[in-house]
């Protein structure tokens, strides 16, 4: 079992930066590719951005890419999201996910992670 908490997040100006960290305990946090969603009201979950478990790969959706860094620190056991230029759409609760080895799923969908956090809310004011 994995077990991920969120945090980082607040309340920002259009423009303005965050950033998001997600703790891992339990199992090594070194085994699982790690994966940022977000869910705005109303809306379904959506994918933001991956990394591979070296940190080496990294993937982002295309509402966020060039906005969004993540990253990984496998020492700490954590992964990170470094959001700026933000936006009132990227209002959201924002999850960290992992996935085992053994999840051979697409790693921009649900059913490719098997833990998540419990989510911490970004609202972005316009």
């Amino acid at each position: 079992q994995v077990q991920l908490v969120e945090s980082g997040g607040g309340l920002v100006q259009t423009g303005g930066s965050l950033r998001l960290s997600c703790a891992a305990s339990g199992r090594t946090s070194s085994s699982y590719a790690m994966g940022w969603f977000r869910q705005a009201l109303g809306k379904e979950r959506e994918f933001v951005a991956r990394i591979s478990l070296s940190g080496g790969a990294t993937y982002y959706s295309d509402s966020v890419k060039g906005r969004f860094t993540i990253s990984r620190d496998n020492a700490k056991k954590t992964v990170a999201l470094q959001m700026s230029s933000l936006k009132p759409e990227d209002t959201a609760l924002y999850y960290c996910a992992a996935a085992s080895w053994q999840n051979s799923a697409d790693r921009t969908t649900l059913s490719g992670y098997d833990y998540w956090g419990q989510g911490t809310q970004v609202t972005v004011s316009s």
